[in-house]
Parts: C-alpha cells; structure tokens; sequence
C-alpha cells in the first residue's frame, strides 16, 4: 500500500492535473469577439454605458456564440477602428456588412451566407414617391461614415449634399424637426422610429435606393470555430431563426 505521504503526493498531482486540464479548456474555449461600431442604433442594436445589451444583432450574435459553446463578447468601437480590428485579426466575426459596402475584402476572414437583406429608402415627411436622381441641390440627412454606393455619384458632382449625423435614429430626428427635407434610412429603422414616436408625425418612405445581402465575416484561424460558425448560420437559416429574430423587432 501507498505511503500517506505518497498518497497525499498523488492527490497533490492529480488536482494540479486537473487545473491545468480545465485552464487549458478556457484557452481554448475563450469568449468570441463580435464587433459592434458604436454608430449602430435600434433595433440593430441598443448600447448602453458603451455595452451592446440588445436589439438584433445582439440576439443574433448571443445565439450564434452559443450554437457552438462559447459566450460572445461584444466589442463596442468607432467604425474606423473596427476596420483596423480586422486588419490585426483582433475580431472574430463582424456581422452586419454586405459585399457591395466593402471597398477590399480581408484575405483573414470568411463569409457566412447572407441572414437578411437591407432596403435603403430614401424618406422624407410627406407622402409620395421621388427618386434621388430627381432631387437637385438638396442637403440629405445621412449616418457619419456609412457609404451609399448608388448615392456617390450624386454627391460627386454636387447634385446631393450628405448631411452626417452620428447614428441612423439622429437622421431621422433631424429630418423629424425639419433639418432637412429627405434623409437615408434602412426600412427597419424607419419601421422601428416610427412606432417608437406613435404621437408625432409619421415619416414616410419614398423610394428605394439600394437593396443589399446583409452577412458575417468569420476570422479564419485555429483559435476560432470558423467552420461550426459557418454551419451554424446555415441551420439557423433553414430552421427560421434570423426570420424569428427579425420578426420581434418589426
């Protein structure tokens, strides 16, 4: 038989074995990193006190994390430095970008297949239906830094003036108060703004600008589950989960 000293030697092993076992298991299963710019407003996303605590990224993002066993960790930053999180590989996924929005690709990351498709209008105060190309010398309320590539001819040559406010609710705000006479918005946030301000006037959809596949970009490295995320958005897409999600907040 053992020495008590020899088992108490054994015990001694053992428990720093199984330390070691469960710290290696936290390296390896660590937070992902979701980035999340600081511009985005309801119902994309709520920020409060500079965390991401709802709205459908949110949501999407907490879902996507646990489908593949790890908590999400929301990275709140300007759009700038998020541009330059990807390029140092210092994000794991960064959803709500299209293709048609990205002047490069990053060679690091992967992309998941599109969970919805955003409707750019153009909106104003006043019923009717009037097209960008119609308008001439007008000031257009627009988000600080996001691109409108069906717009830029317009703004190159003078026709529109961007008028940039911080997020896309300050947009419609400003165009609420008369700031300016049309503005550029999502059709969920312009759903979402007017059913957040039921005794004010309604802002109305004019048009159409732009219809874009909204998707993730997953890093491609062996500290992150890039395949089971990848897979992981197809099952939500075919069991009705992005449809689910998008739904609560219409």
């Amino acid at each position: 038989m053992p020495s008590r000293l020899g088992q108490h030697r054994y015990c001694q092993l053992l428990t720093l074995g199984l330390l070691f076992a469960a710290q290696a298991s936290l390296a390896n299963d660590r937070a992902l990193r979701f980035s999340v710019n600081d511009s985005w407003a309801m119902p994309m996303v709520r920020i409060e006190a500079g965390q991401a605590v709802g709205g459908i990224l949110f949501d999407l993002q907490q879902r996507l994390a646990t489908k593949v066993g790890r908590q999400a960790r929301m990275l709140v930053m300007p759009r700038l430095r998020v541009q330059q999180a990807l390029e140092n590989g210092d994000i794991d996924v960064r959803c709500y970008v299209s293709p048609n929005w990205l002047g490069s690709g990053h060679h690091r990351y992967i992309w998941s297949l599109p969970f919805m498709t955003q409707r750019d209008l153009l909106v104003g105060r006043e019923k009717g239906t009037l097209r960008p190309e119609q308008l001439r010398n007008q000031r257009l309320g627009t988000v600080l830094g996001f691109t409108y590539p069906s717009l830029e001819p317009l703004f190159a040559d003078g026709r529109l003036r961007r008028e940039d406010a911080r997020t896309q609710e300050q947009v419609l705000l400003k165009l609420q108060a008369g700031r300016y006479p049309y503005a550029v918005s999502n059709d969920l946030s312009l759903h979402w703004f007017n059913r957040q301000h039921p005794t004010s006037p309604r802002l109305h959809a004019l048009g159409e600008i732009s219809s874009d596949p909204i998707a993730c970009i997953v890093r491609d490295a062996p500290d992150v589950p890039t395949m089971a995320l990848l897979r992981a958005m197809v099952q939500m897409k075919q069991a009705g989960e992005f449809e689910a999600i998008l739904r609560a907040y219409r």
